[in-house]
């Protein structure tokens, strides 16, 4: 996968606050509930409701998020094409983690079971 120094440097300083709200209206958009939406976050990274709203409001950078993130161990399970590049693909480990959670994000959007998303059997 090549994808530019730029590119990744730019997705890793765009804050989480930021990203959030659009979150948020793409899985109500798609009758998806917040809780649903925490629900997916909490299971790629172990963040709790209190954590996440912490995180929003010092408005860290998806660096500092997923630095402090327990990234789930089947988070490599998540596949697919997100923004036009596939997750799996992906060299960078940040780009990739904030991948995967787009990808989650996407796929509770679009329906899917929610065992499906956290990829349970």
């Amino acid at each position: 996968m090549n994808i530019s120094d730029a590119h990744h440097h730019k997705i890793a300083e765009l804050t989480f606050a930021a990203v959030y709200p659009h979150y948020v209206t793409k899985v109500e958009k798609k009758n998806r509930t917040k809780a649903e939406l925490h629900q997916v976050i909490r299971w790629l990274t172990g963040f709790d409701e209190k954590k996440i709203q912490e995180l929003i409001d010092l408005k860290v950078s998806f660096k500092e998020f997923f630095q402090e993130a327990s990234l789930n161990p089947n988070a490599s399970l998540i596949t697919g094409v997100i923004c036009g590049y596939r997750v799996e693909e992906i060299e960078n480990p940040l780009t990739q983690q904030i991948r995967y959670l787009d990808k989650l994000v996407d796929e509770l959007a679009k329906g899917r079971k929610m065992e499906k998303i956290l990829r349970q059997p």
